[in-house]
């Protein structure tokens, strides 16, 4: 039995990289991303991150996550939104408080909960393959 992570998780997980950890800066162990160098741009950079950002949270919803985890999706989101609006201070937070990345692991974990029984068989059939193979 083989247990994949649907389509959405796994486009919101690569959306999160592009946006937050993409690119590694030299010399100093932080990743950026598109977010926070469109996000230099006053107003227009954000606002265009925020509609990315929601693309995330739709992927959520499209998944069937409830409404309570939604909702943190989108706080999180406006943080990062409204962090934006603080001149230079803002953008510096912004290489830190990676929004996208949160509402990525808000969905990797609802969706484990509701697949664990097949996660945990996935998991314990590639242990007994990977055992059988150090007999060998």
């Amino acid at each position: 039995m083989e247990v994949k992570a649907p389509k959405a998780l796994l486009k919101a997980q690569k959306l999160a990289n592009l946006l937050d950890t993409a690119i590694k800066l030299p010399f100093i162990p932080i990743r950026i991303g598109l977010d926070s160098i469109v996000g230099l741009i006053p107003g227009a950079g954000d606002a265009l991150m925020l509609l990315i950002s929601l693309r995330i949270v739709w992927l959520g919803k499209s998944l069937g996550m409830p409404r309570a985890l939604v909702a943190q999706m989108v706080k999180n989101s406006a943080i990062d939104f409204g962090l934006g609006f603080v001149p230079f201070i803002g953008d510096l937070i912004d290489v830190f408080y990676k929004a996208n990345q949160k509402n990525v692991r808000l969905m990797e974990r609802w969706w484990i909960s509701q697949n664990k029984e097949s996660v945990d068989v996935a998991t314990q059939q590639k242990l007994a393959q990977w055992e059988a193979g150090l007999d060998k």
